[in-house]
């Protein structure tokens, strides 16, 4: 039987949870041609969020197109370039023949070459030229807003994992060029969004970035726990089985609340449920979820040092005051002026997230696996 959760893709259909505010507000945002930046913990669901959004407006909206992007793989600006035209073309036109019409006539002696396979979707490509005195790249960056003159349509690009930019040789010129030339488009508007939310955070929300004030800054927040009680209840009902409340809290308790990990322990349980979910069946699908990532979790604490470790030692005794001469000499943190450093460092590896008021692990999972396994806490 297929299972009735979804982690690790696009929630879709019945498992997309709630959200109806942020739908409506990003929905409103993509049908006013404003610019969108959508800030949140990794894995908290802002692509589901941005691909219902999109597909509603899509639905409803037969002038206006939706461009996705993801930076993931993009390494540098060449490369930035080629994946946003080819993204854009893309996005134009259901017809392959529109796509190499218009990157002829629009982006003219830029493209170097084109290529199709068998299935147009998936298989096509093109490359482009630098070898000129100027680059050209105002043709690149205006495409999207000189094909939606043309076709009398309007563009939405949706840009995923966009703190990669910040990755780029010279990147804060390239966010200045990117800043100048969308600001400028009527046609076009942007949904800028990624998975490191420290870097986004400060990419969006700095007055020395190019993309302060840019748009409308939204903060994704948590799911309220009623949706997941009732999400939870009706996934496992519709399948012939039975969760109670109490084990219902206790996978929003593990999960912290954490749409991605929620998912997958209320899956994980799903799994081993043939009737009726029970206290013990909760413990082995957790044992078995902690079996699975153990591998990945040890390789996480290898990659900090003692002084981090401890750190995160007394972020689980749930120490109050971090800054104090007792804490530092009770953990051996040294000076004062390590923490700073130590915070910058467990943020920058994804370990713990210190954008709210108190740090919050942005696995729960892994800071379950530390208590209960590392530093040998009992469940």
């Amino acid at each position: 039987m297929e299972s009735p959760f979804v982690f690790g893709q696009i929630a879709k259909g019945t498992s997309f949870v709630n959200r109806t505010k942020e739908l409506k507000h990003l929905s409103d945002n993509f049908t006013s041609g404003i610019n969108t930046m959508i800030i949140s913990p990794r894995r908290w669901g802002k692509s589901s969020l941005v691909s219902k959004s999109a597909s509603q407006v899509r639905r409803n909206h037969k002038e206006i197109r939706i461009c996705n992007l993801d930076l993931f793989r993009v390494q540098d600006e060449d490369h930035f370039f080629e994946t946003f035209a080819q993204a854009v073309l893309k996005a134009s036109s259901s017809r392959w023949q529109e796509w190499v019409s218009a990157a002829k006539e629009l982006l003219g002696g830029l493209v170097s070459s084109i290529s199709i396979g068998t299935d147009p979707v998936n298989d096509f490509s093109l490359k482009l030229s630098w070898n000129k005195v100027s680059r050209e790249e105002n043709a690149v960056l205006d495409l999207p807003e000189k094909i939606a003159s043309i076709k009398n349509i309007r563009f939405i690009i949706c840009i995923d994992e966009f703190q990669k930019i910040d990755e780029f040789r010279d990147s804060l010129f390239l966010q200045q060029r990117l800043r100048s030339h969308w600001q400028q488009q009527s046609r076009t508007s942007y949904c800028l969004f990624g998975s490191k939310r420290h870097i986004i955070t400060q990419l969006f929300t700095s007055q020395a970035q190019p993309f302060y004030h840019f748009g409308d800054l939204v903060f994704l927040r948590k799911i309220d726990e009623e949706h997941w009680y009732r999400y939870i209840k009706k996934q496992f009902e519709s399948t012939g089985k039975h969760i109670t409340n109490d084990l219902i809290e206790r996978i929003i308790q593990v999960a912290a609340n954490h749409p991605y990990h929620i998912q997958q322990l209320a899956h994980y349980l799903w799994r081993l449920t043939d009737r009726e979910a029970s206290p013990e069946l909760f413990n082995n699908s957790l044992d078995e979820l902690i079996i699975n990532n153990e591998i990945l979790f040890r390789k996480e604490v290898e990659s900090v040092t003692v002084l981090q470790l401890r750190y995160i030692e007394a972020l689980l005794n749930k120490e109050k005051h971090l800054n104090s001469a007792a804490v530092i000499s009770k953990y051996q943190l040294g000076s004062p002026g390590n923490l700073t450093t130590i915070k910058l460092a467990l943020e920058s590896k994804e370990i713990v997230d210190f954008f709210e008021k108190e740090p919050v692990f942005v696995n729960p999972i892994f800071e379950y696996w530390l208590r209960a396994c590392f530093f040998g806490a009992p469940r």
